[in-house]
């Protein structure tokens, strides 16, 4: 297919995932399901889970296989600005004098659902095809350790402020605890990726290309950006155009050195100067990625989907424990270690039903993970349902804590009525 022939279908791809993505949204949205959970289930329901299904002519014309890897690049812009916006958002909460307790639940979260992943996978060996020929057990069950122990750090993000939990103690420990489970779940991924190629190479060029990168943007980031939101000489189409330019070489290092660009991008937006210059940029870029290009990312998820495959008892039973035993690893072990840091019991439970959520950061990895060639479809459908079990119910269980939570505080009592005559 030629790029003349794919551009007309590239735009109505594109009409029908934003179109699509809008109704679904309004649809969740009536039981209180953030936007990114809705997209990430439109873009399974546009694949061949439920489309390809039902209309598979339908989907093989709006989503031709020459199609997908321009969906997954321009995806790959939306996940850039979106994770831009996720660390602006991060620097705004507080999380100086929870260090302790952060990392104990990040410590708590990635360990356990890590190890259960691990167990899983070798207890049951090749009884379940969820191994692409010539990987290992070891690898797989890594990787699948790995993908359990991701926390949705961006969508916790929006979780938070959407529903006005900015400034509480369980948000900004959420934030702090997710930010950490994320970047130790994805040099632990670099690590499974460099095994998987049998050189360490890889691995080393992650860790030093890591550590080179760190010092700069500490050391260097926020001048860097502070001169840019800064100088008098820009006009706002100069700055934007420059932190665009900036996130994109940023995305390219860290994709280069296997730290993979949606890192770069939340480096950015920490580092970036809190000002109404700045505010100006992210409202700017925010409402297009996350309108426009997000969506793009989930269907090219969704179109690998196959709910289909579920159909096989064994791996059906094997999807069943995943969820199980990462609900179990995530939310147990963070609750538990948010208790052992002497947290109140509710501010503990909010930590670990925010930090269960997987969301856009699984989808990620098994993305990664497929492109590698150590994710099979069956596998990549089975973590897939985990990503949307634990990120669905997230917003549920927060509004039945604070209905439980409002249920056991006593009504204030009424003033006794004055008496006649007094």
């Amino acid at each position: 297919m030629t790029p003349t022939e794919l551009a007309p279908r590239f735009f109505i791809a594109v009409a029908v995932i934003i179109l699509f993505c809008r109704l679904v949204t309004w649809l969740l949205a009536k039981v209180g399901q953030p936007p990114v959970v809705s997209e990430m289930l439109a873009g399974v329901l546009l694949g061949p889970s439920l489309l390809g299904l039902l209309f598979p002519q339908v989907q093989e014309a709006l989503f031709p296989a020459p199609l997908l890897p321009v969906l997954y690049v321009v995806g790959q812009i939306g996940l850039v600005l979106f994770m831009f916006q996720a660390g602006y958002a991060f620097k705004a909460h507080r999380v100086a004098r929870m260090a302790g307790t952060a990392g104990a639940v990040s410590l708590a979260g990635i360990t356990a659902p890590l190890l259960l992943g691990v167990l899983l996978v070798l207890v049951t060996g090749d009884a379940v095809p969820i191994r692409p020929d010539g990987v290992s057990a070891g690898v797989s069950a890594a990787f699948v350790g790995v993908a359990l122990a991701i926390t949705a750090f961006p969508m916790l993000a929006r979780i938070i402020t959407e529903r006005g939990h900015a400034g509480t103690r369980h948000g900004s420990l959420a934030l702090a605890s997710g930010a950490i489970d994320d970047m130790v779940a994805w040099i632990m991924l670099a690590v499974v990726l460099a095994v998987a190629s049998g050189e360490a190479g890889p691995a080393f060029v992650t860790a030093g290309g890591a550590i080179v990168f760190g010092l700069v943007m500490w050391l260097g980031g926020g001048r860097i950006t502070g001169l840019l939101m800064g100088s008098g000489r820009l006009d706002d189409r100069a700055r934007l155009i420059g932190t665009v330019a900036l996130l994109f070489l940023v995305a390219w290092y860290t994709d280069e050195i296997g730290l993979y660009a949606v890192f770069g991008a939340f480096a950015v937006g920490v580092v970036m100067p809190r000002s109404e210059r700045t505010d100006q940029v992210v409202e700017t870029v925010a409402p297009v990625a996350s309108a426009v290009f997000l969506p793009l990312f989930f269907t090219f998820s969704g179109l690998r989907t196959e709910f289909g495959l579920l159909s096989d008892p064994r791996v059906l039973v094997f999807a069943a424990a995943c969820v199980a035993l990462a609900i179990v690893g995530k939310f147990g072990a963070c609750w538990g270690a948010a208790r052992l840091r002497g947290e109140p019991s509710p501010v503990a439970l909010r930590v670990g039903v925010l930090m269960n959520a997987r969301g856009l950061m699984q989808l990620i990895a098994l993305n990664v993970g497929l492109e590698a060639g150590i994710v099979n479809s069956s596998l990549f459908t089975v973590l897939v349902l985990v990503a949307l079990v634990t990120t669905l119910m997230t917003t549920p269980l927060l509004s039945l804590l604070e209905h439980r939570e409002a249920r056991r505080t006593p009504a204030p009592a009424e003033p006794a009525p004055a008496l006649a005559g007094s």
